[in-house]
């Protein structure tokens, strides 16, 4: 196995590889964030549900090739004839390849059906980077190193995905193992503690595995990718630095906090998620929006099983926690969450509130619903982990299932993420 490879400088670029979706929101003006640490073993963000199984392509593609037509009239062109070359390429291959158009719509439109997103209101924003021509593992790192630079932007945020190779009858596409395109180690400790983030042990073990030497040593240190390209075995690469924005978190009042040395990376690129389009499956699309501030404030940072600050937080603001009357755990996380806004606020970088977002996702559902199209959603994900009751999101039901295309979880890529195998 190769040693740790840095990677350097951007890959060459492909015509017509990026489409922009027209002119950016602001981040002031647009939230494109996804549930991205949740409460189903951290499997949120655009999915809507764990599922692999067989598929009829043909019937699934005649369903995403009607959609698209139907949609898009004055541009799509003749159904007929599409539909009919599609057919025949399926008969001859097992599969087919979706037009650069197709991939767009299809790619935004998942988007659009993620059931467990509250930040859908722009899905027709999100810029989809096509590189379907990238296949190994180390074009696939270089290229997730590219999207990191993209998405980040100086600060202001946009909604990206890249898509690479699709799985075919003759051989798998290429893998990202890692849930996310940064994630920070857990280095598990011989007295049963984790240094850094627990939720990630599994992970930090297989790059250790593979040659990975560790980090410095910090609870921030970011893990290298783990790629596999197609039936190859798996490789690791470290991200480039200028790949990377992370935000120092401190406290408007509480200036002691900045002496923790808290941080969190600006770009939640969920990368270990398929996208499926019309019975094709890219198993390596990695995308992301931008952070709702409560999925750092109140699940990265709270949650027991992920770097559980709480207790900590509530005893250095001097509150009681031997009763829990005295509310400390809400007290603190209300705390800890405006430490999380102010941060990326005083540096520039998009971020968005739970309050807002709520207002935000009920404009987008009367949005669809004058556009005759169901807005799925699941509630225990879209209503925010802190003041539920105070948003408008928490009052009413919605329509449960699942639409496609879809970006989706396959049993094997998430215990790939956990470090559950090695092949």
């Amino acid at each position: 196995m190769d040693g740790p490879e840095p990677l350097a400088g951007c890959p060459a670029g492909h015509p017509q590889a990026v489409d922009e979706g027209g002119e950016m929101p602001r981040p002031d003006e647009v939230a494109a964030t996804c549930p991205v640490d949740g409460a189903a073993g951290r499997d949120g963000t655009m999915a809507s549900t764990v599922r692999h199984k067989e598929v009829d392509v043909r019937a699934l593609a005649t369903d995403f090739l009607r959609q698209y037509h139907s949609e898009l009239p004055g541009v799509a062109g003749d159904p007929r004839q599409r539909l009919a070359a599609v057919l025949a390429e399926i008969d001859a291959t097992g599969t087919y390849r979706h037009t650069h158009e197709e991939l767009v719509f299809g790619a935004r439109v998942a988007w659009r059906n993620s059931n467990r997103c509250i930040g859908r209101l722009y899905w027709n924003s999100l810029q989809v980077r096509d590189r379907r021509h990238v296949a190994t593992a180390r074009g696939v790192a270089l290229e997730a190193a590219a999207h990191l630079r993209v998405a980040t932007n100086g600060g202001r945020i946009r909604p990206v995905v890249t898509v690479f190779a699709p799985d075919t009858p003759d051989r798998p596409g290429p893998r990202i193992w890692n849930d996310q395109l940064i994630r920070y180690a857990g280095y598990a400790r011989p007295d049963g503690g984790v240094l850094g983030d627990p939720g990630n042990t599994g992970i930090t073990e297989v790059a250790r595995r593979l040659g990975w030497s560790g980090g410095p040593g910090t609870p921030f240190d970011v893990l290298p990718l783990v790629v596999q390209g197609g039936a190859e075995p798996p490789r690791h690469f470290t991200l480039p630095a200028d790949s990377v924005l992370e935000v120092p978190i401190v406290h408007p009042e509480l200036d002691w906090l900045a002496e923790w040395g808290l941080r969190w990376h600006a770009v939640p690129a969920i990368s270990s998620m398929c996208l499926e389009i019309g019975g094709v499956c890219y198993p390596a699309a990695p995308f992301n929006g931008w952070y709702m501030g409560t999925e750092i404030g109140a699940r990265n940072f709270a949650d027991t099983d992920r770097y559980d600050l709480l207790p900590r937080f509530a005893d250095r603001l001097g509150l009681d926690t031997g009763s829990d009357r005295s509310l400390w755990r809400d007290r603190a996380l209300v705390e800890l969450n405006r430490a999380v806004l102010h941060s990326f606020d005083r540096v520039g970088v998009s971020i968005t509130d739970h309050h807002t977002e709520s207002r935000r996702f009920l404009a987008h559902i009367e949005r669809e619903e004058r556009k005759g199209r169901p807005v799925p959603a699941d509630w225990s994900w879209i209503v925010p982990p802190i003041s539920g009751s105070a948003t408008g999101v928490f009052h009413r039901y919605y329509d449960t299932g699942d639409l496609t295309p879809a970006y989706v979880h396959h049993p094997e890529s998430l215990a790939l993420a956990r470090g559950e195998t090695l092949v």
